[in-house]
């Protein structure tokens, strides 16, 4: 029978006839029970078989306890068990010290998610952190791990940082590697990466990085690489929060490499004159100076036009030539004060400069709580457009001031019918202008090419400045909508997901009036310009941002919206959408045929693994181009998942034919391996642009891939191994290895 051997206050006031006071945390009393033999003499409280102690959020158990009233240790044999708060130790036999929480253990284990510690003495140095001798440290929970840490010493500080000594790096029961000193943390502000990598335009490589703290308030990143083909390389990346209660970041990127090969091309474009001294310096920042008042800054500064494409290809694929600006803004629930300076800093790239740019934007709000709605948008800017260096072209510039002023009148009529009619006022000064009488300009025979806009002047051919000019822009239209509706709840099949269906018509237009009076638009220097595009471009203002390509337009946009949708994890979804829509071109400056594509985008989501989705325009009505996207996802498997793609573009005036196919898939063999591949095919040029194969293991802790990457830029050849070993169990925990050459620096 169990006996209760000191229970609460009893042990308490013993205690205190040999100390005065048990300093127990916060003089909580300590409960001793057992199923055998308790004694409690000479201040020694001894207990036997299936010992249990409980004394504020600490649990023990084990064969055999000896509490010391006076020390306030207990000395454990026999299956030890230590829980505290969620810290759990193992022992054959032990000294636990009540007060100071310190544990000194033989043959010891303390799991701490997500880690798992053991060694042949364990001892607790302070609250939270101990000292392990001749011990094992893994991330990985299984009796016979597939990696671990084995160390002469082991100190733990919880939530914190672990300190190895003469430590080797196990994988199962292999020695890889050895250091005499290592630090790691336990969080993300400390943590190193080695990242073996291969592309055919680096040669073999290694890849390091450490992320450590330098102050509370500042992360450092060093980076140490080794291309095989082009030398070695440095970056230093530091994070820095500040301001109040540090809601304000910056990010600096730095890279410097003295390339051995600089004219190593793997790209069907021509170069000249790279550098050997090669570097990338970035910021990226914002600060709140106010809850309403915050700056940002984008700054790049580049070595040559090439870094980006060569050491950081994730990143140039997203944005190729990239900004340099600084903003400062004032928002407010009305109106939002920007101001904007952004300059060429690189002079390769070809930069719109705003030295600088003040806009008041004004948002759209009903006037005196009335029914009309007001917005406007007023503008400074100071302007220069730069071209490259040595590109031939001519750079030019002036200064713009631009006041846009819009009512409108939303409404629902009969109940059912929604009709928003507007009208707006725009002028635009500008210092300068083309002189049209010296400048020769055949404009082109494509109704699909504008035939207003001059093409960049050159050194060769300069065009001549002419005097200032104010334009206005007067503009009205309206939008109309409405929505039909019918319900089918008997419409119901597991088979293609249905629960139920109702199916919305929604009719919808948009007719717009433009009117440009002034300075003829061909003499209007270009800088918010047209851009070739090959979706139907705005036709309401401010949403139709290119001002300086303004021209008179007569426009009417007619449309159907489809929707059928049903019921989903009790929510309404929509299992197939068909958008249909195109222009009546009045007179259209941007496109001058009678009618613009035919638009239909098809969604279809029949089942949650399975969807399909199409986007495509025709000519139907009159000469144009045709686009076709399609995109298909499938997982028929529970271990199988397919996507299938494909782009097709004919007769655009702006763009290459296309027809490319992507295809891939991820195949899961059983639990432990799965196979992927994907391959990108351009039909136009007969052209198999890219191959990516990989195979994986599943690795219990860790996840290994490994693969192969072939790339055709235009007949140049591009190669590269893919190898990734991703420790699960603890991410953070930073030993990895990543063959994947398109994340390098990211």
């Amino acid at each position: 029978m169990q006996k209760l051997l000191l229970l609460l206050a009893a042990l308490v006031a013993g205690a205190s006839l040999v100390r005065g006071e048990i300093k127990t945390p916060e003089k909580a009393p300590i409960e001793i029970t057992s199923s055998g033999q308790t004694t409690y003499e000479a201040g020694l409280a001894t207990a036997r078989d299936n010992v249990a102690i409980h004394v504020g959020d600490t649990d023990i158990y084990a064969d055999y306890a000896q509490y010391n009233t006076t020390t306030h240790e207990v000395e454990l044999h026999g299956n030890v068990r230590i829980y505290r708060g969620l810290t759990f130790y193992t022992a054959e036999s032990g000294v636990y010290n009540i007060d100071t929480k310190q544990l000194r253990a033989t043959s010891a284990k303390t799991v701490s998610q997500p880690y798992f510690l053991s060694g042949e003495a364990v001892t607790e140095i302070s609250e939270n952190a101990y000292r392990v001798t001749n011990g094992t440290f893994t991330t990985h929970d299984s009796p016979k791990p597939d990696f671990h840490m084995r160390a002469r010493t082991i100190r733990v500080y919880e939530n914190d940082r672990v300190i190895f000594q003469n430590v080797t790096f196990y994988i199962g029961k292999v020695p890889v590697f050895w250091w005499p000193y290592l630090y790691q943390s336990l969080n993300d502000t400390f943590s190193f990466l080695v990242s073996p990598a291969y592309l055919s335009s680096w040669g073999p490589s290694l890849l390091g990085q450490v992320t450590f703290p330098i102050t509370d308030h500042i992360k450092g990143r060093l980076r140490l690489d080794y291309f095989g083909r082009r030398g070695a390389a440095v970056g230093f990346d530091p994070v820095i929060d500040y301001g109040k209660d540090d809601n304000s970041q910056a990010r600096l990127k730095t890279f410097y490499i003295q390339d051995q090969n600089p004219d190593l091309n793997q790209t069907a474009e021509n170069r000249k004159d790279v550098p050997t001294g090669r570097y990338r310096l970035s910021l990226e920042d914002r600060t709140n100076f106010t809850e309403d008042i915050y700056a940002i800054a984008n700054l790049t500064k580049l070595s040559d036009p090439y870094v980006m494409e060569d050491f950081y290809q994730s990143e140039f694929r997203i944005d190729p030539v990239p900004d340099n600006v600084i903003a400062l803004t004032k928002a407010n629930p009305f109106f939002t004060l920007t101001g904007i300076v952004r300059f060429q800093a690189n002079e390769f790239f070809t930069t719109t400069e705003r030295l600088p740019e003040v806009v008041l934007d004004i948002k759209r709000h009903a006037l005196f709580g009335g029914p009309i709605f007001y917005e406007g948008e007023s503008g400074f800017a100071n302007l220069q457009l730069q071209f490259p260096e040595g590109s031939g072209f001519q750079n030019y510039g002036t200064t713009r001031f631009d006041t846009f002023h819009q009512l409108t009148y939303p409404n629902t009529y009969f109940g059912w019918l929604s009709i928003i009619p507007r009208v707006g006022f725009r002028g635009t000064y500008y210092g300068k202008t083309w002189d049209l009488g010296t400048t020769t300009f055949t404009p082109p025979s494509n109704p699909l090419v504008p035939d207003f806009i001059l093409p960049p002047p050159t050194l060769a051919n300069p065009v001549k400045f002419d005097g200032d000019t104010f334009r206005t822009v007067f503009d009205t239209g309206a939008e109309a909508s409405f929505k039909i509706s019918r319900t089918w709840e008997n419409v119901q099949s597991r088979a293609f997901g249905l629960d139920g269906l109702m199916h919305v018509i929604q009719p919808f237009t948009d007719f717009s009036y433009v009117s440009e009076n002034g300075a003829n638009p061909t003499s209007i220097l270009e800088f918010d310009r047209f851009e070739p595009s090959t979706q139907l471009r705005a036709i309401d203002f401010p949403q139709f941002t290119p001002i300086d390509s303004i021209a008179s337009w007569t426009v009417w946009r007619v449309g159907v919206r489809n929707r059928l949708e049903t019921r989903r994890d009790d929510a309404t979804m929509t299992w197939f959408e068909l958008d249909t829509f195109f222009d009546v071109n009045f007179d259209n400056p941007y496109n001058r045929t009678n009618y613009s594509n035919l638009f239909n985008n098809i969604q279809f989501t029949p089942l949650p693994w399975m969807s399909f989705r199409v986007n495509s325009q025709v000519p139907a009505f009159a000469k144009g181009f045709t686009e076709v996207n399609t995109f298909a996802r499938v997982q028929p498997l529970a271990n199988l998942e397919l996507d299938v793609g494909h782009r097709y573009l004919n007769d655009n005036p702006f763009f290459d034919n296309s027809s490319l196919f992507v295809v891939g898939g991820y195949y899961r063999i059983n639990d432990n391996w799965g196979v992927g591949a994907q391959e990108q095919y351009e039909a136009a040029t007969s052209t198999l642009e890219e191959q990516r194969y990989s195979i994986y293991r599943d690795l219990s802790s860790w996840v290994a891939s490994f693969g192969g990457i072939i790339r055709d830029n235009a007949g140049v050849k591009e190669y590269g191994i893919l190898f990734t070993v991703t420790l699960k169990a603890f991410p953070k925990f930073g030993f990895d290895l990543n063959f994947d050459p398109t994340s390098q620096g990211q």
